[in-house]
């Protein structure tokens, strides 16, 4: 929520738009940790505000796959969750875009609930850590996307929320937040209105018709994926700047740099630029 202003201090100009402020990503736990289950399932429900009538349903939502003492995973939740969401978004989405038609508002949909967008929400309400896992590897690649996250928060704030980074998501993070939305869903009862009014305000801010222009690397992703291709990013710092290459199968479809060291600047510039390069190639294959 955007704070007060301090009282006595004249406005000088119209500040920026405040994004939700929760705490800053915390360090990853070393490998092999466990989350301490009644610990972590506590925090969600102070997090949402929400009291479970059956926590189990939680600490399963908080467990992954590879933490073998013979506890269920997530993976059930997550496919509900996945669906569930859906159909939220899909219902919001309808009531409040009278005159938008179904392509539009399935690609609102789908940039909301896409694996970027969620996983970003793990990592503003640090969701990962809670999770009892057993895989090293995943904590390397996660600890890596958190760290693109955070660069982007500090030179980049406005866009940060809606993804940009040139770094893969990785899709545990989207599965957490699907897990958790499910294990609410199936604790209320499958009310969808429910669901909605407890873990609404997790997506905040909601991308819009106006603002999903603001994200070019999910609109390079779909591009792609609608024809069977796969954008992959590789970036790099050189003399103070960030210098990143967009591949698609295997062929280098555009270089960008920034002085700005941002990410959202080299991806506003580079990436909308390599869609519109990418659908003309595609276009004549």
């Amino acid at each position: 929520m955007t704070p007060s202003k301090p009282p006595g201090k004249r406005r000088r100009s119209a500040p920026p738009p405040r994004l939700p402020s929760p705490a800053p990503p915390v360090a990853l736990s070393p490998p092999g940790f466990v989350a301490d289950r009644a610990e972590a399932a506590a925090r969600v429900e102070r997090l949402l505000r929400y009291q479970f009538c059956d926590r189990a349903l939680l600490e399963e939502a908080l467990t992954h796959q590879s933490f073998s003492d013979g506890a269920l995973s997530y993976q059930r939740l997550e496919f509900v969750g996945d669906a569930a969401l859906g159909l939220a978004f899909s219902n919001f989405l309808y009531l409040t875009n009278p005159t938008l038609g179904p392509g539009a508002l399935s690609t609102l949909r789908a940039a909301n609930i896409s694996t970027e967008k969620l996983a970003r929400v793990a990592v503003r309400h640090d969701l990962y850590p809670l999770l009892r896992r057993k895989c090293p590897r995943l904590d390397l690649l996660v600890g890596q996307f958190i760290e693109s996250v955070k660069q982007e928060l500090m030179h980049d704030l406005a866009t940060a929320p809606y993804g940009g980074s040139v770094v893969k998501a990785p899709k545990v993070l989207a599965d957490i937040v699907e897990a958790i939305a499910a294990a609410v869903y199936v604790d209320c009862k499958f009310d969808l209105e429910k669901l909605w009014k407890v873990t609404r305000w997790l997506f905040e801010p909601i991308i819009t018709a106006e603002t999903i222009d603001e994200q070019p690397v999910t609109t390079l992703h779909e591009l792609c994926q609608k024809h069977g291709k796969v954008a992959q990013f590789k970036t790099w710092q050189k003399d103070g700047m960030i210098v990143v290459n967009v591949f698609v199968g295997g062929e280098m479809v555009g270089l960008g740099s920034s002085e700005q060291k941002s990410l959202g600047s080299v991806n506003r510039n580079l990436l909308s630029s390599a869609s519109e390069n990418i659908g003309q190639n595609l276009s004549l294959n």
